[in-house]
Order: structure tokens, then C-alpha cells, then sequence
């Protein structure tokens, strides 16, 4: 491992040989079959069911591990899944969803999907994908996956093989004796085969693949991207990326001895990556809290404890945890505690205050994306962390900041001029970052370079920050608001633990700010008082908001980002309401949805009699697209 605290360490290491000299495994069984031989007692994957730092756990070692991954492997092979296969699963977090994430990109391609998604999200992306296993939950009390899986597979017909994990055996008696006569009905039908993931597995040898496992960089993995809305696009991942973000981790962050708690899902890149990948890198420990992570029953309550537990050195957040962690006392020993790492949102620097405060420990914020397999930059865990930025690019990863000019060429920004973030590294699959080849149309700065929709700026010691994305900044009247100045400003007052800031629709601007808000869990303010707080605050006078709402929660994405889509949806039916009655129409709207080449849609319903050319006339003042309910 080696020190990593500046941009002068980080050029060291890419100094000793270029990314394609350096040895390393080629494929994912040769990754985990090399840590198995020097780690191989170690251990590698905790799940507890339960959150209480009592409750029973899982640990598997290394060894055990490979044995598990390789026996999985055989299966898939078995039921016909070759090199360019796939093998899709919808899982909360468990070790068997461990195994099927190493052994689906050893068998063939894993797509792991996130059970949040609607049923008919979920049947899209494997037909998408054209899954040819699919493996899920058996019905479990108190979850709904196995019955979206059954209705996702019934309009997935490639889907030939569906294998149900039990999580019934991760408890003890007496609630192991009751699930079985709890357990919910699937009365759902389709023709794919169903089959007991365990039972299955068992049959297969543990200690060899059955199979050749060639050596090829080739595609081993699908992950979604986005989608709570519409079909989300699909990014391919090869091994040569995967194992990229592993080498990464245990070369500048982790050794065996290190233990990361992961309370962020496996079916999203953070998790699947940086985390996972280091671990099999370096040989570190990951620990699982519960199947649905932060979001699992008592997981915050009980969290300052499951550190103390398991001797966590090593915290993997996201700033909706933080913000939530920072409202309960830390009521355990956690002097284990190295860092914190942060990634999937911008983090507020006022929470990032409130955490060193309360713990003593550092947060090192990162920056990564699913196009990218993830990993891009991170402040230096042993030097200098730039609050608010997202650190330093890693070794072997170029980023530059650019903007498009007339005729599709790029200029390159000077040093803090913000302009695209746009990035070439081992994670970048050039020209062919998503299945959709017309979703990689104009992907690509100068055919290398992987376009990301983030906005940002290089500083002159080589820090990147994000100022905010092409796609969610306000623009009124011509003017851009970066939403992450308003949201900051808020996050300064105390009683606020969360804040989104888009641009609500304006007849007369475009669009003008509004910020909605979650409070910190008891504390008292009022929209007016934080309307105050925002005018004092925010120093640039076209970003203060016009409106200010309070909710008893923001809407989040699996996870913990704000999920803003949402909140637009909000505030247009707020605005275009309040239109309709100032001006007498006898109308509302009834919802605002979605549509891929409209963008947010407001349906309009009657209530009574309507003039439609004066109504026309009136939503005309609007950019926002609409039409009349059916």
C-alpha cells in the first residue's frame, strides 16, 4: 500500500509503468482465487439479517469464499450461461448476493438490478440484458422482491431459470420456526424454471471450474444506470475495469488487516466496486448490516455499536447517512475508526464539520460513476482533504475539464474555469459505454474522453470540485444558478439536515430557485425563518429562492442521493395550480409524469367548465409541457 496524501504521490505511482505493464490478475477468478491463497483464513464477507450488535452473523473467510464463488460459477455454466451471457440478480444485500456478483462475471456477465425499481423497470432491464438467470429472494415476510421478480419474469420471457435465495437461514429459533408459516403467497406465474440457490449450489464443485476460464478482457458486467423513471440505460463493464478499482483500493487505502462496514447496496457501483473489488484486492474485511443497509430496521440506531462490533476502520457513506448519524448520539467506543469515505452526492461541508466533530474522524469525500466503473478521484485519506472538493484524480486516471465548441470541438479550461468533467481511465470502455450503441452518440470528447454531465473545475494544486450537473442547473432568464450555492447555504443552519434546490417553473424567467428542506429529527424552524436564513446566506441575489418547503423527508435513490426528479414534479404542480386558480380556470393538475422526448409532463384534469384556448394561452407562458389527463 502506498501512501497516498498529494498529486506529487499520486504521479509516483503512475510513474513506475503504464496501467497495461503492470501484472496483475486478468480475470475475476484468478482476482479471488489470489487472495484465497494469501488471505485465505482471513475473513472476507459479514451479513447480519438483523441490525444489533448482538445479533447472529455470517462471516465467511476467503477460502470459504472462492469455494462458495466457484460452486455458483459451476451453476450458471450448467444452466447455459456462456462468456457472453448473463446472469441478472435482484437482491437486497446478503453474502449470497456477494457470491453472485463475483460468480455471475466469472460464469458470464452479471447485471445486478435494484429491487427498488417498479416491476416493469425491472423486465425491461432484463430483457435488455437478456438475462438467462435471474436470481432473487423466496419469499420473505415484510419484502416484495420475490413478487416483483415473478412479475418482471413474466413479461421477461428470456429469463429461463429463476433461483430463489431464503434468508430464513441467517436467523435463529424461535424466528426461523415462524417464517415458514408467515411466509407471504407468490401466486404469480411464468415458465421460467424455479430453484433453490442453495440446494443447487451444493451439487456443484467447490474446488475447481468446471469450465475454461479464458483470459480475454471482455464485458463482465451490466449496471443500470439512474432509473426511478423510464428505461434506464445500461453500462458495460470489463474486467480490466473491474479489477482497476480493486487495485486502486488495496494500493492507496486498505490492507487485510482493515474493516469496512458497507450499508450501500450491491446492485450499485459503489458498493460492487471501490468496496468489494479493494476487498478482494487487498484482502480487507467487508461487513453488511442488514439486507437494506441505512435503510434497514435500527441500522442508524444501532450503528455507532456495529462499528465498535467489528472493529470498523474504515466507514462507507453517502451524505443522506451522515446527515442521519449526526442525529443520534455516538453512543459506542469507535476509536477503530480511520476515515469516512463518502461518495454518490456532493457533501455539504457543514455536515462534513458536524462529523468530525462528533466522531474525531476525517470524511474523505470521492467522486466516481457507473460509466466509468466507477471510481475517478478522492481526497487523500493520509494529506491534504479540500472540503467540498472531491480530491485528487487517481493514478492512471486523466481528467480534463473542457467545453464544447462550434462544430463539435473542445477547448480546454483553464485552472478553476468550469467546464465539463470529462474523464479516460482503465474503467472507461471507449465508445461503447452503454449496450444502446446510439446512447454512445456524443459520449466521447475526441473519441477518448467519456463525457460525464458533470460540471466542474480543476484547481491550481490539481483538486477536482463539482459545481453541478449540466442537466440540474437553474437557468433564469439566461442566467445559471448552480443549485449546490443554495442547498450549501442552507445546509449552514442548524435545524436543517438535508436540502434539494432545483428550478421551479416561472412564465416570466424560465425558471426561478426553490429549495425544499428536511429537518434535523426535533428541531423547530419555520419556512419564513430559513426564507430569512436564505437572503442572508446566499450572496448571489439571483440564486435566493423564491419558495422554501419544509418535508418530513426528501425523496431519495437507493442510494441516499436527493432525487430531484421528484421534487421538480412537486413544485410544477404547486406552481401551475396556483396559475390556474389565480386566473379562474377550472382545472389542476392531476399529475406530472415522465416522457423521454417531452421531459416532466403536467396532466391537467376539468373541474368544471373551461375555456381551452384562454387555458392554452395561459400554460403557453410556461416552458413546462402539458396535456389534458385521461
Amino acid at each position: 500500500m502506498s501512501r497516498f496524501g498529494s498529486v506529487a504521490d499520486r504521479n509516483a505511482v503512475e510513474k513506475e509503468q503504464a496501467w497495461e505493464d503492470r501484472p496483475r490478475a486478468k480475470t475475476m477468478y484468478q482476482f479471488i482465487a489470489d487472495v484465497a491463497a494469501r488471505h485465505g483464513n482471513r475473513p472476507a464477507s459479514t451479513f447480519q439479517l438483523l441490525s444489533g450488535p448482538k445479533d447472529k452473523a455470517e462471516t465467511l473467510t476467503w477460502s470459504e469464499l472462492l469455494g462458495r464463488v466457484t460452486q455458483a460459477a459451476n451453476l450458471f455454466r450448467s444452466l447455459g450461461v456462456g462468456e457472453g451471457d448473463t446472469v441478472a440478480y435482484l437482491l437486497p444485500n446478503s453474502n449470497e448476493t456477494v457470491v453472485t456478483l463475483i460468480a455471475g462475471s466469472i460464469a458470464g456477465i452479471v447485471n445486478p438490478v435494484n429491487p427498488l425499481l417498479e416491476a416493469e423497470q425491472i423486465s425491461a432491464i432484463l430483457r435488455e440484458t437478456k438475462a438467462k438467470v435471474l436470481v432473487t429472494l423466496k419469499a420473505f415476510p415484510k419484502s416484495d422482491v420475490a413478487q416483483k421478480a415473478a412479475e418482471a419474469v413474466k413479461h421477461a420471457p428470456n429469463v429461463k431459470t429463476v433461483l430463489e435465495v431464503d434468508l430464513n437461514r441467517y436467523l435463529s429459533p424461535p424466528k426461523s420456526w415462524i417464517v415458514p408459516l408467515v411466509r407471504p403467497k407468490n401466486p404469480i406465474e411464468h415458465k421460467a424454471d424455479v430453484k433453490d440457490f442453495a440446494a443447487e449450489c451444493a451439487r456443484q464443485p467447490a474446488g475447481q471450474l468446471i469450465f475454461a476460464d479464458s483470459e480475454h478482457d471482455r464485458v463482465a458486467a451490466y449496471f443500470h444506470t439512474g432509473g426511478t423513471t423510464g428505461m434506464p440505460k445500461v453500462a458495460q463493464h470489463k474486467y480490466s475495469g473491474m479489477i482497476y478499482n480493486g487495485w486502486l483500493g488495496a494500493r492507496l487505502l486498505f490492507d487485510e488487516t482493515d474493516v469496512m462496514i458497507c450499508p450501500l447496496p450491491l446492485f450499485h457501483v459503489f458498493a460492487a466496486y471501490p468496496i468489494l473489488m479493494s476487498a478482494i484486492a487487498s484482502g480487507a474485511h467487508v461487513v453488511f448490516p442488514t439486507p437494506a443497509g441505512y435503510r434497514g430496521e435500527g441500522v442508524f440506531d444501532n450503528f455507532w455499536k456495529l462499528i465498535e462490533r467489528w472493529h470498523v476502520t474504515f466507514l462507507i457513506t453517502v451524505p443522506t447517512a451522515i446527515s442521519a448519524l449526526m442525529q443520534r448520539p455516538v453512543n459506542a467506543d469507535v476509536s477503530s475508526l480511520k476515515t469516512a469515505l463518502s461518495g454518490s452526492a456532493p457533501l455539504p461541508v457543514e455536515l462534513y464539520n458536524r462529523f468530525e466533530k462528533a466522531t474525531g474522524v476525517q470524511i474523505s469525500e470521492g467522486y466516481g460513476l457507473t460509466e466509468a466503473t466507477c471510481l475517478v478521484s478522492v481526497n487523500p485519506v493520509d494529506g491534504k482533504k479540500k472540503v467540498g472538493s472531491v480530491g485528487i484524480p487517481m493514478p492512471h486516471t486523466h481528467v480534463r475539464i473542457l467545453v464544447e465548441e462550434n462544430g463539435g470541438t473542445f477547448r480546454e479550461c483553464a485552472t478553476d474555469e468550469v467546464g465539463e468533467i470529462c474523464i479516460a481511465n482503465p474503467g472507461v470502455f471507449e465508445g461503447s459505454t452503454y449496450t444502446e450503441v446510439d446512447k454512445n452518440h456524443d459520449l466521447f470528447a475526441e473519441t477518448r474522453f467519456l463525457r460525464t454531465g458533470d460540471l466542474g473545475r480543476l484547481d491550481a494544486d490539481g483538486y477536482l470540485w463539482i459545481t453541478g450537473r449540466k442537466k440540474d442547473l437553474i437557468i433564469r432568464g439566461g442566467h445559471n444558478i448552480d443549485p449546490a450555492e443554495i442547498e450549501e447555504a442552507m445546509m449552514a443552519h442548524p435545524a436543517v439536515a438535508f436540502a434539494g434546490a432545483i428550478g421551479q417553473p416561472d412564465a416570466f424567467a424560465g425558471e426561478l430557485p426553490c429549495v425544499f428542506v428536511e429537518l434535523v429529527q426535533g428541531a423547530n424552524v419555520t419556512e419564513d425563518e430559513l426564507m430569512e436564513h436564505a437572503r442572508t446566506h446566499i450572496h448571489e441575489r439571483a440564486a435566493i429562492p423564491k419558495h422554501v418547503e419544509i418535508l418530513a423527508e426528501l425523496p431519495k435513490t437507493g442510494v441516499g442521493k436527493v432525487f430531484k426528479p421528484d421534487l421538480r414534479k412537486r413544485a410544477i404542480t404547486r406552481v401551475l395550480n396556483e396559475t390556474l386558480a389565480a386566473a379562474g380556470f377550472a382545472a389542476n393538475v392531476a399529475s406530472v409524469t415522465e416522457d423521454k422526448k417531452r421531459g416532466l409532463v403536467a396532466h391537467l384534469r376539468r373541474l368544471g367548465d373551461v375555456d381551452d384556448a384562454a387555458l392554452a394561452a395561459k400554460m403557453g407562458e410556461f416552458t413546462t409541457p402539458w396535456d389534458w389527463a385521461k
